[in-house]
C-alpha cells in the first residue's frame, strides 16, 4: 500500500491516477485548504473517488494525533509526500503557514514513517532550495546553503530533517526538486494558469524583472514518470560517499536527491509568445521589477536521474502548453 499526501494537489493528483492505473493500492489524504480554488482540488479527487484501489482521508499533516492515527491504522509500504504549503512569493505574506505545513507536517511524517517500519519515503522537494546560486545548470551536488525565499529554506529544511532519519533509524527517504511544474488540472497560482486565465479574460498580466528571466517548465507526465520510477527504487548507502568531501545528494545513509526538470530553461517572453499563440489572443504586458524571493533562471541538472533510474524528462513547452490550453478551455467552457 503507498499513502500519497497532497493527493487533491496537481501532483498528487496526476501521481494517484497514475499509480492506480498500474494497480497499486493508494490512500490519499489532503487538508483541502484554501490557498487556491477548492473546487479545483474536488473536481481532482473526483476522478479518483471512484477507483475500487482508492481510498481518502481528509486529513491536515500538521496534527499529530491525527497523522499518527493513520500510520497506525494503515501501515504504509511506501510513502510519496507531496502535502506542503507551495508559493515562492505567498511565504513573504504568511510564514506561519510554511512552518506548520513544510516543517511540523513534515516531521510528522517522518515520525509515522519510523514507527510504521516504511520501506520508502519520497518526498518533494523544489528548485527554490538553490536561491542564491547562479552555477548553471543546478545540479542535486551544490551547495544550497543560500535560500532567498522561506517556502525555499523550508524545503531545504525537509532534506535535512529526512536525512537525519535516514541515519538515525535507517529510514531509505528520496528528495525530488521539481523544477517548475505545469499541464493540465495545475495550481492556479502557477504561471501557465494565471497567464492564460488573464489574457482570455482580456486583463495584463504581471511580468517580473522586465521578462528577463528564464524556467526550467516541466510537464507533468514527466514529473509523474520520475516521482513512480524513483518510488520503485529504494536508496542505498553510497559506497563512495566521503566526509571529508561529502556529496550532499547522497549519503553513508539510504539517503538520496535529484532534480526533476526538462532540462531545458526557456525565456519567459518566449513562454508567454507561445500562450499567445494558443490562445489566439495577445497579452497586454504588465511590466515590472523583480520580485522579492524570485530567481532570475531555473535550469535543472538530471544526469544523476537519468543514470540511477534511466529516465529523462523530455516534453518540450511546445507541446505541453497547448496540452494545458486545451484542458484549461474544455475545464472551464472557455
Amino acid at each position: 500500500m503507498i499513502l500519497v499526501t497532497g493527493a487533491a494537489g496537481f501532483i498528487g493528483f496526476h501521481l494517484c491516477k497514475y499509480l492506480i492505473e498500474r494497480g497499486e493500492n493508494i490512500i490519499g489524504i489532503d487538508n483541502l485548504n484554501d490557498y487556491y480554488d477548492v473546487t479545483l482540488k474536488q473536481a481532482r479527487l473526483a476522478q479518483l473517488e471512484n477507483q475500487k484501489n482508492f481510498q481518502f482521508y481528509k486529513l491536515d499533516i500538521a496534527s499529530r494525533k491525527m497523522i499518527a492515527e493513520l500510520f497506525a491504522s494503515i501501515k504504509p509500504d511506501r510513502v510519496v509526500h507531496l502535502a506542503a504549503q507551495p508559493g515562492v512569493r505567498y511565504s513573504l505574506k504568511n510564514p506561519h503557514a510554511y512552518v506548520d505545513s513544510n516543517l511540523v507536517g513534515f516531521v510528522n511524517i517522518l515520525e509515522g514513517c519510523r514507527h510504521c517500519n516504511v520501506k520508502h519515503l519520497v518526498f518533494a522537494s523544489s528548485s527554490s532550495v538553490y536561491g542564491a546560486n547562479t552555477k548553471m545548470p543546478f545540479s542535486p551536488q551544490d551547495n544550497v546553503n543560500h535560500p532567498v525565499s522561506l517556502y525555499g529554506a523550508t524545503k531545504k529544511a525537509n532534506e535535512l530533517m529526512a536525512h537525519a532519519y535516514s541515519h538515525l533509524y535507517g529510514l531509505p527517504t528520496t528528495g525530488l526538486r521539481f523544477f517548475t511544474v505545469y499541464g493540465p488540472w495545475g495550481r492556479p497560482d502557477m504561471a501557465t494558469f494565471l497567464f492564460t486565465k488573464a489574457i482570455l479574460e482580456g486583463r495584463a498580466i504581471d511580468v517580473f524583472n522586465n521578462g528577463k528571466m528564464q524556467r526550467d517548465f516541466t510537464y507533468i507526465d514527466d514529473i509523474i514518470n520520475g516521482v513512480a520510477r524513483v518510488l520503485d527504487k529504494i536508496p542505498v548507502p553510497d559506497p563512495n560517499w566521503s566526509a571529508e568531501a561529502p556529496n550532499p545528494a547522497s549519503s553513508y545513509a539510504p539517503y538520496r536527491i535529484y532534480n526533476i526538470g526538462n532540462n531545458k530553461p526557456v525565456e519567459l517572453l518566449y513562454f508567454i509568445e507561445l500562450l499567445e499563440k494558443c490562445l489566439g489572443k495577445k497579452a497586454e504586458k504588465n511590466f515590472l521589477p523583480l520580485h522579492p524571493g524570485d530567481v532570475l533562471a531555473t535550469y535543472a541538472d538530471i544526469d544523476a536521474l537519468e543514470k540511477d533510474v534511466g529516465f529523462k524528462p523530455n516534453t518540450p513547452i511546445e507541446v505541453g502548453i497547448p496540452r494545458f490550453v486545451e484542458w484549461y478551455r474544455d475545464y472551464y467552457k472557455v
